[in-house]
């Protein structure tokens, strides 16, 4: 069996880690091997099955990736996740759908283009004293502001033109963030695999590698397991899922469910990476 893992041109290799899955995969018989989602060369009919990994470039290129989506699902193409679940996923919409069935998200205001918005008004009517703004297709903190109540007169105009653009969110800033960190929780085909505990830098609060935040193991406390869990099985039948979130005061609050391009911090568990080989090795028998 030959499958693709589907990466963007600036990883033509595959990240670090996920190149750490092609021997697993390779034990189970598997050649997996990376394919750019963007190359026009590429023949993804040819391939068994494609799993999409390091498309880190999708959110900038957002009508195109949907473009070539729907292409493999119209010319039959197997992919996972499903083509159903990355366009539920895409638009950071999809956590208001979480939350009417029961999730807790992070406290968060939405906004439509047509309305016009104070956005100091907003924040003042939430008693918010910091808050994050960013667009509602994004990835890696792209975009991403953290502001203060009352300088948000002069976040105006940036909010305004992500209203415009791709849509704009604004969350309450989770302080916890900071001092204790943020959870990522991994799942293949909807079981738990293993965690890690995403830090920023001092001075900033993105825990992205891009803005020098580092992750380290975690052991999740069961309540935030089991949290992480519900979210999982709100959605249907996915090979892999990174549940992002939170703790303050007891309780888990999802930051994202991301079902798109997560990296799964394979090299940080010792059997992850067979862990998800057996999950694609699994559906490759459907």
């Amino acid at each position: 069996m030959r499958i693709a893992l589907a990466t963007s041109k600036d990883y033509p290799a595959l990240t670090d880690d996920d190149q750490l899955l092609l021997q697993p995969l390779a034990r189970r018989g598997i050649h997996a091997e990376p394919a750019v989602w963007s190359d026009p060369g590429c023949s993804w009919n040819s391939y068994n099955f494609v799993v999409i990994r390091s498309c880190w470039d999708y959110h900038l290129r957002i009508a195109e990736f949907r473009t070539w989506i729907e292409s493999l699902e119209s010319a039959g193409v197997r992919v996972w996740n499903s083509p159903t679940v990355i366009r539920w996923n895409a638009d950071k919409d999809y956590l208001r759908e979480l939350e009417a069935k029961g999730v807790p998200i992070v406290p968060t205001l939405w906004f439509e283009r047509e309305s016009q918005i104070s956005l100091a008004h907003e924040l003042r009517n939430a008693g918010w004293q910091q808050a994050v703004i960013k667009p509602r297709i994004s990835a890696t903190a792209h975009r991403t502001k953290l502001i203060r109540a009352e300088k948000a007169y002069d976040a105006q105009g940036f909010f305004d033109e992500l209203r415009a653009g791709p849509g704009v969110m604004v969350q309450k800033f989770m302080e916890a963030i900071v001092h204790q960190g943020e959870w990522s929780l991994m799942f293949f085909d909807g079981k738990f695999s293993h965690a890690a505990l995403k830090t920023p830098k001092s001075g900033d609060f993105r825990v992205q590698h891009d803005f020098g935040g580092k992750e380290l193991p975690a052991d999740p406390p069961k309540f935030l397991l089991d949290s992480a869990q519900k979210a999982i099985n709100v959605v249907n039948d996915t090979l892999y899922a990174r549940v992002d979130g939170v703790v303050e005061d007891g309780q888990f609050y999802l930051m994202e469910l991301e079902l798109i391009e997560p990296a799964l911090f394979l090299g940080s568990s010792p059997s992850a990476a067979d862990r998800f080989a057996d999950a694609i090795a699994l559906r490759a028998t459907r």
